[in-house]
């Protein structure tokens, strides 16, 4: 894996070859990450892995006219092949009006913010393993836990640069730190599994390993012999395993491109109250030591914090490039790469900001609802905005958490839920998408 020098050098090199080739304008990404885990199982070491991978990816314009191309291979004869190649397929590509690089006056020449993204103590072997072992000892050391589907530690560091044609260059480096646990408690025909896990860009921003192993334990005992529920609105409470979901479908239905394409349940809402006024969500690309930071987005353009949700509304699309021309707008700053392709638009390090009431003030009314703490399948139209998805928990009688509940179904519409959205005081910083506790009133539950 190249440093992110080298890694901007190569892709600078490459765009000089385009450029040679007969290219109008191009921009290339390099992207690489290599990994190592260590996996056990009942007190035993299970796996050990390393990964690496490395690619490049070219884009280039005729015109209108553009093309993606990719490859692992770096060498110098590899990459001259892969210019060659982009700019035929280019040449045989249909017009498309909103195709281009980002406008130059838009580029981020820096400098670019520390995000303090690297940690530099890389774990051994040895050490990943002493904190799996850790974790899972804790999780079969509760009560009532049966067996373990195993535990494993990681650490891993990514590289990514880009560079454009008309004067853009830039590249960075992040690590992950991760530790998890996966057990089973009960037998036979009444066995339930739950988890825990943890990941940080630095170690020591880790919980202790038997803190997560204990979780994963405690979760899967409480899961034990859960009831059905009856059919027929009630209260919803999402825990913030899942809650982060819902800030997911909103974000897919601000997307510049769902809205060119007119896909989006937001179509003809920008200037609607979705939410109560007090509700806030956030984008902060700028995080320090965020698992979504980047000092600069998928285009070359400069990142900033945003409110995507302020006294209730959203505040506008995200968009790349060509959705931004489409509508006729800016960009925002939300352009995202992966190794080949057109931008998408890819997200910061988001969040739903804490209410005012605690957990308990939150349910406390509730004479018959259900906190969910696992949503299954994906059953989200994000045209229409109907939500059904299967899920599991534990039933709210009189205002307390009471036994473990499963094979359920939510239901709703997105638009409704945000409206119904309140959440609690218990926003914790260690996902991509963090949000406190959610109650959502008004849905469906179909069981008995």
């Amino acid at each position: 894996m190249l440093t992110p020098l080298q890694a901007q050098e190569r892709a600078q090199a490459l765009i000089e070859r385009a450029r040679k080739a007969g290219a109008d304008a191009a921009d290339a990404v390099y992207i690489a990450d290599a990994s190592e885990s260590v996996s056990v199982r009942l007190g035993r070491l299970e796996d050990v892995e390393r990964s690496e991978s490395e690619h490049i990816g070219l884009r280039v314009f005729v015109g209108r006219r553009s093309a993606s191309i990719g490859s692992s291979d770096l060498s110098d004869d590899a990459l001259a092949e892969l210019a060659a190649r982009a700019l035929a397929m280019a040449q045989g590509a249909p017009e498309d009006p909103y195709a281009g690089l980002a406008p130059e006056e838009l580029l981020f020449k820096g400098p670019f913010p520390d995000l303090d993204l690297v940690d530099s103590g890389e774990p051994s072997p040895q050490t990943l393993r002493a904190l799996a072992e850790e974790a899972e000892d804790a999780a079969r050391a509760v009560a009532g836990v049966t067996n373990s589907e195993g535990a494993g530690a990681s650490s891993g560091g990514a590289v990514m640069a880009l560079a454009t044609s008309h004067g853009f260059a830039g590249a960075y480096a992040a690590t992950s730190r991760s530790i998890s646990a996966s057990v089973v408690a009960g037998e036979g025909g009444a066995m339930q599994r739950d988890y825990a896990h943890r990941m940080a860009r630095h170690r020591e921003d880790l919980i202790p390993p038997a803190e997560i192993g204990r979780q994963a334990g405690e979760r899967a005992v409480a899961r034990l012999n859960p009831g059905r529920m009856k059919s027929g609105p009630a209260p919803v409470v999402l825990d913030p395993r899942v809650g982060g979901s819902l800030i997911g479908h909103l974000l897919g239905a601000m997307s510049g491109a769902s809205i060119a394409r007119r896909s989006s349940f937001l179509i003809g809402r920008l200037e609607e109250q979705l939410f109560d006024s007090a509700v806030r969500i956030v984008d902060d690309p700028l995080r320090l030591r965020g698992f979504r930071s980047r000092p600069f987005d998928g285009e070359g353009l400069r990142t900033a914090p945003r409110d995507l949700v302020r006294d209730g509304r959203i505040t506008g699309w995200l968009m790349e490039c060509a959705s931004a021309r489409q509508l006729g707008l800016a960009p925002t700053g939300h352009a995202g790469r992966g190794g080949g392709g057109a931008p998408g638009v890819s997200p910061g390090n988001l969040h739903l900001a804490a209410g005012s009431v605690s957990v308990a003030e939150l349910i406390a009314d509730i004479e018959d609802g259900v906190y969910v703490t696992e949503l299954i399948g994906h059953g989200v139209n994000g045209v229409t905005g109907d939500y059904s998805r299967g899920a599991s928990g534990f039933r709210i009688v009189k205002g307390e958490i009471a036994g473990p509940v499963a094979e359920f179904t939510v239901a709703g519409n997105l638009v409704d839920m945000f409206r119904a959205m309140t959440p609690a005081d218990d926003l914790e910083w260690y996902r991509t998408i963090n949000v406190p506790t959610i109650r959502i009133d008004g849905m469906t539950i179909a069981g008995d």
